[in-house]
């Protein structure tokens, strides 16, 4: 199996649980919390595979976690060519659906820049909000999670998920 690294950054909890879901899944996979044990770029070029979760905040903005991580690889531009990314994201469709998942969109155009390759792009249907930046052709960038209104999904979304992005590594 490929070596893959999941990193989040979460602060309710909800994209904490969903990166735990997923190393349970991604048997042998590496948890790596944003705020705990994140130290460089140099550490997400360790994987083949990386699982990078964030929730959206403000106006689109990443979970505070990645906020110096993400402007350190933006500056330092690391070479990601090479490397599989799988985004999934928590957002709140209804309090906050003009702008839902959005984060997505910035951890896509920075990784992409640098290289990397994206799978589990996942659709939109099901989903009711007024905006996002992570939509391109009816699909996010990945996975959208939003536990406050559709918790119910949540579990079975990630499980769907993980098969999408599994087979599309051909895992």
């Amino acid at each position: 199996m490929a070596n893959i690294g999941i990193f989040y950054g979460s602060s309710s909890g909800i994209t904490r649980g969903v990166a735990e879901q997923l190393e349970e899944i991604f048997d042998g996979a590496e948890l790596i919390d944003m705020e705990e044990d994140y130290d460089d770029a140099d550490q997400m070029l360790e994987y083949d595979v990386l699982l990078l979760g964030s929730s959206t905040w403000g106006q689109g903005d990443p979970q505070r976690d990645w906020v110096d991580a993400l402007y350190d690889i933006e500056n330092e531009e690391p070479d990601f060519s090479g490397k599989k990314i799988a985004l999934f994201g928590a957002g709140d469709q209804d309090a906050h659906g003009e702008e839902f998942v959005s984060a997505l969109a910035k951890m896509h155009a920075l990784f992409g820049k640098l290289g990397a390759e994206f799978v589990g792009f996942w659709p939109t249907e099901g989903y009711t909000y007024e905006f996002s930046a992570a939509e391109t052709d009816g699909k996010f960038y990945g996975l959208a999670i939003d536990d406050v209104n559709q918790k119910d999904l949540t579990s079975s979304r990630v499980e769907a998920w993980s098969k999408l992005v599994k087979s599309e590594l051909g895992l």
